[in-house]
């Protein structure tokens, strides 16, 4: 078993996507956990389909109000957070092309969605993560390294990267009370939502250049991520875990 039975995971984005995945592998090690996202009908049925010892929570976590009113709710019912996982996130194609106005109204809901919200949620819940033992995990992407597979993610690609800057910072801030912070960075992981993750001949394509001979799945982020929130992580921080299937190492 990778995680303690009981403790109290939140996670963001946990209505869709990877981070449901995640939600789901944390119910599976009988935790207790809270998923946040902005959608209200996915979120109630993402809540129902993970079943007992789900808790959905409706909150824009790049709005700093919502934020403090969720995780409010989640110390008032448990009392203490062991660990978030940042997983919200969106993918808005932001070129150069694009009028001004319109990139920099992307980019702001881009970032404020991808980074931003991961520091609110960060800084939100930290007064309340348990010490020792407390964890959060970032997810990141390959595109933080290589700008993204084409043209369109510049707000991507730097949320990205910004949110390896603050997962280094809260390291630094965190550790040293015994609480770890890290991030994973996925390569290419089918049935997502993202382009091109739900197209089998995309997925033919991509497998060619990894030198596993696949492409992801979400649960090969699910299993990174229950290593780096249990107990037997507890001496690796400030690291960035690629979860790419060697399609891209050495950083």
């Amino acid at each position: 078993m990778q995680v303690e039975e009981g403790r109290v995971v939140v996670v963001t984005g946990g209505n869709s996507g990877i981070g449901y995945a995640i939600a789901k592998g944390f119910i599976g090690e009988k935790a207790h956990v809270v998923i946040l996202g902005r959608n209200e009908s996915t979120l109630a049925a993402a809540s129902k389909e993970l079943g007992e010892g789900t808790v959905g929570l409706r909150a824009d976590v790049s709005k700093r109000e919502e934020v403090t009113s969720a995780v409010g709710m989640i110390v008032r019912q448990f009392g203490v957070i062991d660990v978030l996982v940042n997983a919200a996130g969106i993918l808005k194609p932001v070129t150069t092309e694009l009028d001004l106005q319109q990139a920099e109204a992307m980019w702001d809901d881009v970032v404020g969605t991808n980074l931003k919200g991961s520091f609110l949620m960060a800084l939100t819940t930290a007064k309340y993560l348990r010490r020792p033992g407390g964890r959060i995990v970032n997810i990141s992407s390959i595109g933080a390294f290589t700008g993204g597979s084409r043209s369109g993610g510049l707000a991507y690609a730097s949320s990205k990267a910004g949110l390896h800057g603050l997962t280094y910072a809260l390291a630094r801030e965190l550790s040293s009370q015994g609480i770890t912070v890290n991030a994973i960075a996925p390569g290419f992981i089918k049935e997502t939502g993202f382009p091109g993750s739900q197209s089998k001949e995309a997925w033919g394509q991509i497998g060619l250049q990894v030198p596993v001979g696949r492409v992801g799945e979400v649960n090969d982020v699910v299993e990174a991520t229950l290593y780096l929130a249990g107990q037997g992580a507890s001496y690796i921080t400030g690291e960035i875990l690629n979860v790419n299937g060697g399609w891209m190492f050495g950083r």
